[in-house]
C-alpha cells in the first residue's frame, strides 16, 4: 500500500471493518466497496469515499455522489487527497456518472 491514509484513519470515525464504532454505526461502505480498491491509492474505497452512497458526514449517513457533492468537495480529507494525487485524482469510480441533482 502507499501509505496515504484512507478516509477511516483519517477521520477516525471508527467504522472500518473491526473498527470502535462498527457495531453500533456498520461498517462503511467505503471500507467494504472493493470495486474501488487501489483508486487513489487507497484500500477498498478509503480514497475516493465522496463517491460512494451511504458514508457518514458530521455523523449522518449521506446520499449519491450527486447528493453529497458539495458537502465533500469542502471536506478536509478531500482536499487532502486531491493535493496528494494531484493531476492522478480520480473523482469518480470507473463507470459513475456524475449525476445533476434536480434544483
Amino acid at each position: 500500500m502507499s501509505g496515504k491514509q484512507n478516509c477511516w484513519e483519517f477521520k477516525k470515525c471508527g467504522r472500518e471493518p473491526g473498527g470502535l464504532k462498527a457495531s453500533e454505526l456498520g461498517v462503511c461502505p467505503a471500507a467494504e466497496d472493493a470495486s474501488s480498491d487501489g483508486l487513489n491509492e487507497g484500500s477498498q474505497g478509503g480514497r475516493i469515499c465522496w463517491a460512494i452512497s451511504g458514508t457518514l458526514c458530521g455523523d449522518e449517513v449521506q446520499g449519491s455522489f450527486a447528493h453529497k457533492e458539495m458537502n465533500c468537495m469542502s471536506c478536509d480529507f478531500y482536499k487532502r487527497v486531491h493535493q496528494e494525487q494531484g493531476s492522478h485524482l480520480k473523482i469518480l469510480k470507473p463507470g459513475q456518472r456524475r449525476e445533476r441533482t434536480p434544483v
